[in-house]
């Protein structure tokens, strides 16, 4: 079956079937993090979302170049031109070198990645590697006639500009509007309007971030970095850019009229957008400071959690909502992914243990048409958990024996759990456990136990059934009842 894609496009308010500018060929860029600190759940909703785009294009045959970048400078702590780099202020306060704290949160960045079981991109480029291409950038830009020199420093000529093209096209402002709600900033009296923004800025004498440039010693601004490494590595016209819905503006409409004025033509076809995570209906962020990292969320260590919470629980909660939808953090919708993520665990687990019929009483062979369904309309990751759901309510219904399947039937509800929840969701399947057989000696151990506890059952040996559900229960394991025998799972 041929699948057709849907994905909303950011630029033009409406999905869109997707068509790959060189099919096979797939090129996405996506921002990554500004490595000054600990991700937390807001950096881990583009990349689980991006993550799913990346494994579900693969999954229908494309060649992905996935491109996300690392930004390790140029992001001023106002996301403005104004303020100190975000990552040479951290440097100052801990008393270390930039690149130093650069390596110490990338290398924890990918380890929380790893631990949400999110796959590497094809290329994770650095803007501080690529500052040759900045500048480079920067002298197509101000050949174009849409840059100027300032005391050493190059920006933007957004009015320029908007004559020409079309400065607000994502975001959907006007340039009246900006200038009416942008305030004036100290020190930006060399800009020749508050809407410009920095291509190149010069350094402050103690700066420490600086590169030698034809302008000043220096260091590029921030929007210019993603324009170049996109365009470097995936070409002056590719596929899909995403990244989170605060990142449309400035960031996203800055490179938007950079690449314009480079190419004289849009470079990105499809733009997507993960929506924010929340705190109480705030935008959980560093710099509003209600964040939890997600060091936090996995060994539960943040005053506002009241457990901790595996990295899959997170993944899972994350894909309970559509990727356009935001999503309210709070310990009850936690645990509440928890429980449902822990019962398709154990539908799964129950697969192998289903009675084989000739025949089956109910069809389930649409199930994998309905997932795809979903995530071919714009990637809908909570339908297609709750298609799993219904699969998991079936299989629990034939292991209880108030169904009948076949084996054909039986393999295909594997699948459906393979293809979808483990590969193109990238829900790890190590939580399965002993119930899955993958450690067969500890699973034997307790199912002789549970034998020895149902034949004092049918001995009305009372006293011994009891105590042995009683121990059992004590050492993790919740035992459930049924009318062919106990099943057991750990707690």
């Amino acid at each position: 079956m041929e699948q057709k894609l849907l994905v909303y496009n950011t630029l033009t308010r409406k999905k869109e079937v997707f068509e790959p500018l060189h099919a096979p060929h797939v090129g996405m860029y996506v921002c990554g993090p500004t490595v000054y600190g600990d991700g937390h759940l807001g950096h881990a909703r583009p990349a689980i979302t991006f993550d799913i785009l990346f494994r579900y294009l693969t999954h229908l045959g494309y060649k992905v170049r996935y491109v996300r970048n690392i930004t390790d400078v140029g992001h001023l702590e106002n996301d403005a031109d104004e303020g100190e780099d975000k990552i040479a202020k951290k440097a100052r306060l801990e008393q270390l070198e930039p690149m130093e704290v650069v390596q110490y949160y990338v290398n924890r960045y990918h380890k929380a990645m790893d631990a949400l079981n999110v796959l590497s991109p094809s290329i994770e480029p650095h803007a501080s590697g690529h500052i040759i291409e900045q500048i480079e950038a920067v002298k197509g830009i101000l050949k174009a006639g849409y840059a100027y020199e300032s005391n050493g420093s190059v920006y933007f000529d957004v009015e320029k500009y908007n004559k020409d093209y079309d400065y607000g096209i994502l975001s959907h402002r006007n340039i009246e509007e900006m200038l009416n709600t942008t305030r004036e900033l100290d020190g930006q009296e060399e800009k020749r309007s508050r809407v410009d923004f920095a291509l190149w800025k010069k350094a402050a004498p103690e700066h420490i971030m600086r590169w030698p440039s034809p302008w000043s010693d220096g260091f590029p601004g921030w929007h210019i970095e993603c324009s170049t490494m996109s365009i470097k590595y995936l070409g002056k016209e590719f596929d899909i850019h995403g990244g989170g819905l605060d990142l449309m503006f400035p960031h996203h409409e800055c490179e938007i009229a950079q690449n314009t004025a480079m190419e004289k033509h849009q470079v990105v076809r499809y733009w997507m957008h993960n929506n924010m995570i929340t705190i109480g209906g705030q935008k959980m962020g560093k710099s509003l400071g209600n964040f939890i990292t997600l060091d936090e969320f996995f060994t539960g260590s943040h005053k506002m959690l009241v457990q901790a919470y595996s990295p899959m629980t997170i993944r899972f909660f994350i894909l309970q909502a559509h990727y356009r939808s935001t999503v309210d953090f709070s310990n009850e919708a936690l645990q509440a992914a928890e429980k449902s993520l822990e019962r398709l665990y154990d539908a799964y687990a129950r697969i192998e243990k289903i009675p084989v019929s000739a025949t089956s009483s109910v069809d389930v062979k649409n199930i994998r048409n309905k997932c795809y369904e979903a995530l071919n309309d714009d990637l809908n990751s909570a339908i297609v958990i709750a298609h799993l759901c219904e699969a998991g309510t079936t299989i629990n219904s034939a292991s209880a024996g108030n169904i009948t399947l076949n084996q054909e039937d039986i393999n295909e509800l594997k699948e459906v759990f393979d293809i979808f929840l483990f590969g193109i969701l990238g829900i790890r399947n190590d939580a399965i456990g002993a119930n899955s057989g993958n450690n067969e000696a500890f699973g034997k151990a307790v199912d002789l136990l549970l034998e020895i506890r149902q034949k004092a059952k049918e001995n009305k040996d009372w006293a011994t059934s009891d105590q042995i559900r009683n121990e059992l229960a004590k050492a993790g394991f919740e035992i459930k009842d049924g009318k062919d025998g106990a099943e057991w799972k750990l707690k």
